[in-house]
């Protein structure tokens, strides 16, 4: 399993990312230390998915946010 830009960071991206992996993780019952217990390719193919998950509710938020400066932006030209 190879380090990813998540830790040792404050960037508040990759801070919010490691939460979600950890959620993933917890969800499935593991934690990212527990990780280390098991068979490599059982903890990489867990890795893919929490990174997949923090990736999609990352994108999830961002389009939300875009969508609302439209809304805002779209709402102040009218005024």
């Amino acid at each position: 399993m190879t380090t990813n830009r998540t830790e040792n960071t404050t960037d508040p991206n990759a801070l919010f990312e490691k939460k979600l992996i950890e959620e993933y993780l917890h969800q499935k019952g593991y934690t990212r230390e527990g990780l280390k217990q098991l068979p490599p390719e059982l903890a990489e193919q867990l890795m893919k998915e929490a990174t997949r998950y923090a990736s999609l509710k990352m994108e999830g938020i961002s389009a939300g946010a875009r969508f609302v400066e439209e809304i805002h932006d779209g709402g102040s030209s009218r005024e």
